[in-house]
Order: C-alpha cells, then sequence, then structure tokens
C-alpha cells in the first residue's frame, strides 16, 4: 500500500519533516509558481505552505485527492477556507506557534518608539551624534492601553506589567474578573484612548475591526502617546496615522504590519517618529520550528482520520476540555448506532444532555457523523466530510442540546429515524473520575455496558433459558463474554441482552443464536 503523499510548497524548518515522521512520502515545489503549484498538487494527501502560497479554488479543483492544507503559521489570508470545506479538505494551522515572539516584537517596537532607536540609529550610521535630538521617554509607571485581550495581547500585558507599567484593556468579550487576575483593567475604548501613554493592537482583521482606529480616535488620544500595531494591517487607518503623527496630535507608532503587503513605500516611512519593520512578528527561527512541528503533527491526525483541535474548519472555537472526553465516546456511539441500524437514517438526531451544554458542543456532532460512516463508505471518513457524506446521503442532520439530565451529569444520545420508519437510539455517558466510557440505553433499554471492541445486542420476546442459550452458542465459537446486560420493558415482554466479547462474533454463531431464541433483531458490532 502507497504512503500518503505531503507536498511541501515552501521552505520549513527541518523539524517540521522530522514531526511528519516516515509514513509518508514528502514531495517539494516551489508554491509562490503557480504553475509549479498547479502541477505538483494533482495527487497529494496533504500540502504544507506559508504566506506565498496560494491555495484557492484553482488550485483545489486541480487536487484530485487533497485531504488537508496545512499552513504553518497563523494567518490563512492565502487559504481559501470557503472553498476548502466546500471540496472536504481540512484547513489547518498553528495559532499558538508565533504568540511569543509576537509579543516580544510588540514589545520592541514599543521600545524602539519610545527611545527613537531607528532615527538615532541611522544618524549615527550618517556620522551624526544627536543625543539630544533623541531624547526618549520611559515605560515605568506609564499607562499601556492593550486593544484585544486574546492570547498575544495577554503575553503582552505580562511582559510590560515587568516594566513596571499600569495596564489598561479594551476587549468586549473578555470577562472583567478574568481580565482583574492578570492585574488588567478593563475599560471601553475611549476611556483607553484617554489615558493611554502607549497603546499596544492585538486583534483579529474582521469586518467589525477593520478602521477601528481612524482620525476621531487618534484625536481623543494623548499627545504623547505611541502607538503600536503587531497585529493586522488595517485595523489602524493609515492615512489618518499619517496625519496624527505629522501634526503632533500623537508622539510616535511603532508598525510591523500594512494594509497592503508587501509595502516598502508609504508615507509613514518618511517619519522620524515611525519605527517599521516588514512583518516580523512570527520571523524567528523558534516560532518557525514551533509552526512547522504543530501542522506536521496535525496533517498526522488529518490523515488519519483523527480529531484536529487546530482545525479551523471543522470546530468553530477551542475544544473546552469539559468537552474532549465525550469525542472518543460520541464516535463509538455512531458506529454503534450504525451497527444496529444497520443501514444509513434518514434523520439522525445527536442529543447532548447535561452540564456540557454550556460549551460549543458542536464537535460532538461531527464525532457522532464519523461514526455512523464509518463503517459504511470506503473512503475515509474525517470531522471534514463526514458533513458532506451526510448530505450526499440525504441524511437529515440535528444537534439537540439540553442542559436537563435527570438521570446522569451528561448523556450523549444518537437517534434515527431508518426508511421504514423504525426508530434506532443508542446513549452513553462518562462516570467517575477518570471518565470511564459506558453505554446506558439501547432503542429504550435501559442496559450498563462499557463500548469494547466486540459487542452483541439480541432483541427477544422475554422467557426462561434465553440467556443461557446465547452462552452456550459463544461457548461453543469459543467467543469468551466480557460483560452482560439484560433489560425487558415488563415480564415476559420484550428483553434485550447487551454483551460485550472479547472477539468478534462469527456471523455462524449470530445466525444460530437469532434462531436459537427467536430473535426479533440480532446484531453485532465492532468498533475497534
Amino acid at each position: 500500500m502507497s504512503k500518503p503523499v505531503v507536498l511541501i510548497a515552501e521552505e520549513l524548518s527541518p523539524a517540521t519533516v522530522e514531526a511528519l515522521g516516515p509514513d509518508f512520502e514528502i514531495r517539494s515545489c516551489h508554491g509562490a509558481d503557480r504553475a509549479d503549484l498547479l502541477a505538483s498538487i494533482v495527487d497529494v494527501d496533504a500540502i504544507l505552505v506559508r504566506s506565498a502560497t496560494k491555495v484557492d479554488a484553482e488550485a483545489l479543483a486541480a487536487a484530485q485527492r487533497l485531504k488537508v492544507i496545512a499552513r504553518a503559521g497563523v494567518g490563512l489570508d492565502n487559504v481559501d477556507v470557503k472553498a476548502a470545506t466546500q471540496s472536504g479538505v481540512m484547513v489547518v494551522n498553528a495559532p499558538t506557534s508565533n504568540i511569543v515572539s509576537a509579543a516580544e516584537l510588540a514589545v520592541a517596537l514599543m521600545l524602539a518608539a519610545a527611545r527613537h532607536v531607528s532615527p538615532a540609529h541611522a544618524a549615527l550610521k550618517n556620522g551624526e551624534w544627536k543625543r539630544s535630538k533623541y531624547t526618549g521617554i520611559e515605560l515605568y509607571e506609564k499607562t499601556v492601553g492593550i486593544v484585544g485581550l486574546g492570547r498575544i495581547g495577554v503575553l503582552v500585558a505580562q511582559r510590560l506589567t515587568a516594566f513596571g507599567m499600569k495596564v489598561i484593556a479594551y476587549d468586549p468579550y473578555v470577562q472583567a474578573g478574568r481580565a482583574a487576575q492578570m492585574g488588567v483593567r478593563l475599560v471601553d475604548l475611549d476611556t483607553l484612548l484617554a489615558e493611554s501613554d502607549f497603546m499596544s493592537v492585538h486583534l483579529p482583521k474582521t469586518p467589525e475591526t477593520l478602521g477601528l482606529i481612524g482620525a476621531d480616535q487618534l484625536a481623543a488620544a494623548k499627545p504623547s502617546l505611541v502607538l503600536v500595531n503587531a497585529a493586522r494591517g488595517g485595523i489602524v487607518d493609515e492615512a489618518a496615522l499619517y496625519d496624527a503623527l505629522k501634526t503632533g496630535r500623537i508622539a510616535g507608532a511603532g508598525l510591523d504590519v500594512f494594509a497592503s503587503e508587501p509595502c516598502t513605500d508609504s508615507p509613514l516611512f518618511e517619519l522620524e517618529n515611525v519605527v517599521a519593520t516588514p512583518h516580523l512578528g512570527a520571523s524567528t527561527d523558534e516560532a518557525q520550528e514551533k509552526a512547522g512541528i504543530a501542522v506536521a503533527k496535525s496533517v498526522r491526525l488529518a490523515l488519519s482520520g483523527e480529531l484536529v483541535p487546530d482545525a479551523v474548519n471543522v470546530q468553530g472555537g477551542v475544544i473546552a476540555e469539559e468537552v474532549r472526553p465525550g469525542i472518543p465516546l460520541t464516535e463509538k456511539l455512531g458506529r454503534i448506532f450504525t451497527g444496529l441500524a444497520g443501514e444509513i437514517a434518514q434523520q439522525i438526531d445527536v442529543e447532548v444532555r447535561g452540564e456540557i451544554t454550556d460549551y460549543d458542543v458542536k464537535v460532538l456532532e461531527l464525532a457522532a457523523l464519523k461514526g455512523v460512516f464509518n463503517d459504511f463508505v470506503e473512503d475515509q471518513v474525517s470531522y471534514v466530510n463526514a458533513p458532506l457524506l451526510a448530505a450526499e446521503r440525504g441524511t437529515a442532520v440535528r444537534l439537540v442540546t439540553d442542559p436537563e439530565s435527570p438521570d446522569h451529569r451528561n448523556l450523549i444520545t444518537i437517534r434515527g429515524t431508518l426508511a421504514s420508519g423504525d426508530q434506532v437510539s443508542v446513549s452513553g455517558t462518562l462516570v467517575g473520575i477518570a471518565q470511564r466510557e459506558r453505554i446506558v440505553e439501547v432503542n429504550g433499554f435501559v442496559i450498563d455496558i462499557e463500548p469494547t471492541d466486540h459487542l452483541a445486542f439480541f432483541n427477544y420476546m422475554d422467557r426462561p433459558g434465553m440467556v443461557g442459550t446465547v452462552g452456550r452458542i459463544l461457548g461453543d465459537s469459543r467467543v469468551n463474554i466480557a460483560g452482560m446486560q439484560v433489560s425487558r420493558d415488563s415480564k415476559g415482554g420484550s428483553a434485550l441482552v447487551a454483551l460485550s466479547v472479547d472477539s468478534a462474533i462469527p456471523a455462524e454463531a449470530l445466525q444460530e443464536i437469532a434462531e436459537a431464541i427467536d430473535a426479533i433483531s440480532a446484531r453485532s458490532v465492532d468498533v475497534a
């Protein structure tokens, strides 16, 4: 069997290839060369890029078996995420790889602007010794306003606190209590502008943040303000910033990003009170190595069909730690559901009840679908293509959440309607400190059994001797029973035997049991 092919389209650290390991065929191309890219991407399973390679709809159309696009960095401006999702291709990045590097550069720009490092350096190289002209200011006991208290903003706040600065922040999505724990006072943007001696921007570029810092905001700032933007170009209006710096409405700026990049010709570069760098936030050896290793690990997970925490088009945000233990359980429930149904359901509800509904549980719907389709399609099922497989087969899917769970702290149920109109359901939960997986309901019958690799379910009319018959036939087939549960709706009514066994039950033994107990249904389910 041939190895999956990984295409490296730009120079990455040697540690990236090492992290991929020997399980892949590694190829290279010049991603910025369009013809080379389109020719090289045709038969690869994954592509690793940085910022120069444009993976758009045209490239995706050329990629006949592409499963994952990995961006060794944070930004995704060069990847058409929507087109990738429509094609069933997972997109991953390395969201934490450069946060330390970016935070350190923001602090470096702040210090450089405060002490006029750039013009003083240029003057000295020109043979001029101008100590008095380039008198600067200290950061100590000044107020710094952090715009955006995300991962990088937090790191900047921590570092500037060590300089003896008073830290305030504007971020409408952060709770005041969380900020207070870090020694940061949350304020609105107007207050931040009015109080800040220094200001550092750490926001994503969105329609809401584009032009957030414009002429009106800069006019409300202190004349002594030094503004740093090492986040994304366009958040600070560059024309307004130029006017504010030129006329002395603010004192200085440190810039690493620009509205249009690469940017080599800007009026801002003419000003001595501006220090600028060419988008160097992630340009450290450490950040590049972290990014490469992170996406290599994500590629390994993606190509094995596993959940990728850094996939940007699978789960809408970070998966809460409280939700993660339920992911493998839900995938198993999906496989058990399909084993019980024996066909693809027309309607599937993924019901999540209990405390975990306080968090985003969309990933559990994806895990359920991955399990449902795992044994029914030849292609590998992933968290990206599972919803597409459901849509192709006309299966309607719905995620239902309810904070109330009367019998269990948390309960996950997969319930579906078959073409015949019959319903199938299976429920599971996690118990104890060890979060042990348990199946607690099958088609309305209450049970308590571990979801081992090999399971069997027999539905029959309750009468004496049936359990012994099942055990005898399995014993004759040398299948060892690891666990057994019997449940019934009433004495003499419909009953269910649920079994976990040490090995798969041969088809002949399953048929023999079904005939011996006049089973309404007999299903063997393997989830190994």
